[in-house]
């Protein structure tokens, strides 16, 4: 979760409240420069390296990165033809993006024309994530959407004692699990693998994404599908849960210091948008 997605402040269904007399606005938009110097390849090429981007938080979808026009290589964009209106931003300028001798069909886009109250996006640029080849922050490549520096994951250490079981079947029992503390999310467990009974976690088929954890496996236990999953090769940020396993308290009884734990209420995980999806193959490629 980050400041306008899943229940983030600015999102739709937040998990706590402004305290105010007044109502807000139903929709709240959020502009702040990056801070952070970004690079965008297509083509075998660089098409946009700026230290001057600015992130727009919009409630619903992840963060967008918008580059000056000054930024972007020469002859990389082309105006397609194409007009939509943002309802707060007006209309929306569409472009080809070309590099290499490839081009890709309306993967750019500009706000031909501000509101006066958002004049910063003005001369400014977004990418459709998944039409470009990739981005980078530095020489390191990022997945998935623009850095949002609301997100925050802390693990911690616990001696209590985390209890997973599938009707009579212990599946797992440890004295010492991790709570990773994901933000806007309720506390995930993760167990070591020497905790657990390998032979009641069956892999299926299908991965996900995570921006900030990585790579995520699957498992089946008792014939319930996605009951658990790992993170065999984690981010190094959270490098500690690498190939630890966490139990999903829907499918399977997941207890702690003898109390169950039950899912917490809109906490399901929703995919990224068209134009920020990431094929899992691809999130594995290293950074070039």
């Amino acid at each position: 979760m980050g400041l306008a997605w899943q229940q983030g402040p600015l999102a739709g269904r937040p998990v706590g409240r402004f305290l105010t007399p007044d109502p807000l606005p139903e929709r709240l938009l959020f502009a702040e420069p990056l801070r952070r110097r970004m690079r965008v390849r297509f083509g075998d090429r660089w098409i946009a390296d700026s230290e001057d981007v600015l992130v727009l938080h919009e409630p619903g979808r992840y963060p967008v990165a918008y580059f000056p026009l000054a930024d972007v290589r020469e002859g990389s964009l082309e105006e397609a033809g194409r007009t939509t209106a943002h309802r707060e931003l007006g209309a929306t300028a569409w472009y080809t993006v070309r590099g290499g001798g490839r081009e890709a069909v309306r993967a750019a886009w500009r706000h031909a024309e501000p509101p006066s109250w958002a004049d910063e996006f003005e001369g400014r640029v977004a990418f459709a994530w998944r039409a470009v080849d990739s981005f980078y922050e530095e020489d390191e490549r990022v997945h998935g959407h623009a850095a949002d520096s609301y997100h925050r994951i802390d693990i911690r250490d616990t001696s209590r004692e985390l209890v997973v079981a599938d009707g009579d079947r212990v599946v797992a029992r440890s004295r010492h699990p991790v709570v990773l503390y994901e933000s806007g999310f309720a506390p995930r467990w993760y167990v070591p693998r020497e905790d657990i009974d390998g032979n009641a976690l069956i892999p299926v088929d299908g991965k996900t994404f995570c921006p900030y954890k990585g790579v995520a496996d699957y498992y089946a236990i008792g014939g319930t599908a996605g009951a658990a999953w790992s993170c065999r090769d984690a981010h190094a940020e959270v490098g500690r849960v690498s190939s630890m396993v966490s139990f999903e308290p829907d499918k399977v009884a997941v207890s702690l210091d003898g109390r169950r734990l039950e899912p917490a209420p809109g906490q399901r995980v929703i995919s990224h948008g068209a134009d920020r999806g990431l094929d899992v193959h691809e999130a594995r490629e290293p950074s070039t």
